[in-house]
């Protein structure tokens, strides 16, 4: 499911709650990254949200060939609706969609000697060229939580919020090639070959994140 699509079933679903809905605002933070929300009171047991968060996140991994340096850009928008078991409460159970546009950029490092070993077969990193890569998960990811916090359960002001739940972005999509590679056409094919089983190997480390843990404490304000 696609953002825009996202968005316009989100906003039936608003439409369809009254032209009389509250509304609120707040930020959030947690591992989600650093974001901004709007809150839409539907019913007393019932708010909606919208949210957008990003985390910018680096880190190495490695394979049992290869060390990469990943650069991450955590981007997410996420469609939510809290239901509240007690009306004007504050403990909620939540379920949703987060549009998942996170995805990492990956660099190949060479050993001491200078040497790539990719798939068992070692190459010359000054011929070979750099390896560089791209790691992605699916757009649609659906989410499942708790949480404690309610704008709408006093008169307007300031409320303390929080989320605790995962959302599910599958196996990680991975695409790895060499750059400027200046051996033989035959040599540069054998790579070609090997990346092909190294990507493999990196989408499997990488799938260890296809639940995603959603931790945040927000501050909201009722209008």
């Amino acid at each position: 499911m696609s953002r825009p699509r996202i968005s316009l079933a989100f906003a039936g679903l608003l439409a369809a709650g009254g032209a009389q809905a509250q509304i609120g605002a707040g930020v959030d933070l947690g591992t989600t990254g650093a974001g901004a929300h709007l809150v839409f009171g539907l019913t007393p047991s019932l708010n909606a949200r919208l949210g957008l968060n990003y985390f910018k996140h680096d880190f190495d991994k490695s394979t049992d060939d290869v060390d990469y340096a990943l650069d991450g850009k955590l981007q997410t928008f996420n469609a939510l609706l809290d239901w509240y078991p007690r009306a004007g409460g504050n403990f909620r159970l939540s379920g949703g969609v987060f549009y998942n546009d996170t995805r990492f950029d990956a660099v190949g490092r060479p050993d001491r000697s200078g040497s790539f070993r990719v798939n068992g077969t070692t190459y010359d990193a000054a011929q070979v060229g750099q390896l560089v890569g791209k790691v992605d998960f699916r757009k649609a990811a659906p989410y499942l939580g708790i949480g404690w916090g309610n704008p709408f359960a006093t008169t307007r002001g300031w409320r303390f919020g929080a989320d605790l739940g995962v959302f599910y972005q599958d196996e990680a999509r991975v695409s790895l090639r060499s750059v400027n590679c200046t051996v033989q056409a035959g040599l540069c094919g054998q790579l070609a070959g090997d990346l092909a089983a190294e990507e493999a190997r990196l989408a499997e480390e990488a799938s260890d994140y296809k639940f995603y843990p959603v931790l945040r404490a927000s501050l909201s304000y009722r209008f």
